[in-house]
């Protein structure tokens, strides 16, 4: 899905994926215990690409977020909080609900 469209009585906003993608990033580098976003495979790794997989239908956006954690925390707390924090977000901002947003913990990192 190339775009995402909000529909009002007035008229249609059409909203580029690429949008969405830097607010979620804007969201996950102020999450706290999140130190980095990183690639869903081996080969996106390599690419250096597909960090953050957006879609969605008419019940609302679906988000898939690979990230790096801060050793020490506790995993599915911080997690919980991305979840919470990507869903208001962009719920406020872009004006689409969130359907969902799934957090995969891709490594843990200890930060100095």
């Amino acid at each position: 899905m190339a775009d995402l469209t909000v529909v009002s009585p007035t008229g249609s906003v059409t909203i580029a994926r690429a949008v969405v993608e830097q607010v979620a990033t804007a969201t996950i580098e102020r999450c706290y215990g999140v130190v980095g976003v990183a690639p869903a495979s081996r080969l996106a790794r390599l690419l250096r690409r597909q960090r953050l997989a957006v879609g969605g239908d008419a019940s609302g956006m679906r988000l898939t977020v690979h990230v790096i954690v801060e050793y020490g925390l506790n995993l599915a707390e911080v997690s919980a909080t991305l979840r919470s924090r990507l869903s208001y977000d962009l719920e406020r901002i872009i004006g689409l609900p969130v359907a969902a947003v799934e957090v995969f913990v891709e490594d843990v990192r200890v930060t100095l």
